[in-house]
């Protein structure tokens, strides 16, 4: 090997050392932080809050025709109107209502959705930033990435 190859071999193999060491680090970090939380969650019961509110909905939304119901216009309504942040883990139609079901780290809608007079009741329970870091470490309502993120970090700590 020439030396020219040699230096660029050595300073890649630095420069992926301390990228990778640095990534480890910060995942390491908030795995062992976020595990003493999780061990302890009574340290940090009183941060969830839990908010119920009951309202009317616009009817045209609604058919007696399951098939004719317009989701899309029903979720993007209750999101504006009750600044619903997660995304949409379950929407369920009966004959007598709908249930719609929002989930992220952290953070839970329910909706109960009365199809014959257009009212529902939401409640929407936020364990706050320790909840939220919780799901995260668990990958609990997160997303296929931040799955992947973990699962990479997993491996990235093994190897260093």
């Amino acid at each position: 090997m020439t030396s020219s190859i040699k230096r660029t071999i050595a300073s890649s193999s630095r420069w992926l050392h301390i990228y990778l060491s640095m990534f480890s680090f910060i995942a390491l970090f908030f795995f062992a932080i976020t595990g003493i939380t999780l061990n302890h969650t009574e340290w940090f019961s009183d941060q969830q809050k839990t908010v119920s509110v009951k309202g009317e909905m616009n009817k045209s939304f609604l058919s007696a025709d399951s098939s004719q119901i317009k989701k899309l216009e029903i979720v993007e309504w209750l999101r504006n109107k009750h600044g619903i942040r997660a995304p949409l883990k379950d929407f369920i139609i009966d004959e007598y209502q709908c249930v719609l079901s929002f989930k992220g780290p952290g953070y839970g809608a329910d909706i109960f959705l009365d199809r014959q007079k257009a009212s529902y009741d939401l409640s929407e329970t936020s364990t706050g930033l320790i909840g939220m870091l919780n799901d995260l470490h668990k990958g609990r309502d997160t997303s296929l990435q931040w799955k992947w993120l973990i699962d990479i970090s997993a491996i990235l700590m093994m190897l260093v």
